[in-house]
């Protein structure tokens, strides 16, 4: 019921930055919060970070002062502005959306990747 696309991935270098988009189909206005995760080859996908319909926001430890999770209730679109990147960030990026009218469930983009190499 909710399509996310994901958008700004690429290739930078070590203390470079990227903007990550996600378009919802929908208003994210209902959606109880929307996240970004990301998987690194042979990893478990973990939180990166997430923000809630009350604008509430929460990272994960290793991207705390470098990452900005923001949204646009206008435009349906969550950003993650991603800056002093490191090598360790390399990733695909999933864009999620979590809502609660039915029961839990979650909705995944289709990634975008994100390589940080020098």
């Amino acid at each position: 019921q909710v399509q996310l696309v994901e958008s700004g991935g690429g290739l930078v270098q070590p203390g470079g930055s990227l903007r990550l988009s996600c378009a919802a189909s929908r208003s994210i206005f209902s959606i109880s919060a929307m996240g970004w995760y990301r998987q690194a080859p042979g990893k478990q996908r973990e939180l990166v970070a997430a923000i809630t319909s009350g604008g509430s926001t929460n990272y994960a430890d290793s991207v705390k002062g470098r990452f900005t999770i923001s949204r646009d209730n206008a435009k349906n679109t969550v950003y993650l502005q991603m800056n002093s990147l490191k090598p360790e960030d390399t990733a695909v990026y999933y864009c999620n959306a979590h809502t609660v009218v039915g029961g839990p469930r979650d909705y995944w983009g289709q990634g975008t990747q994100v390589t940080v190499s020098s």
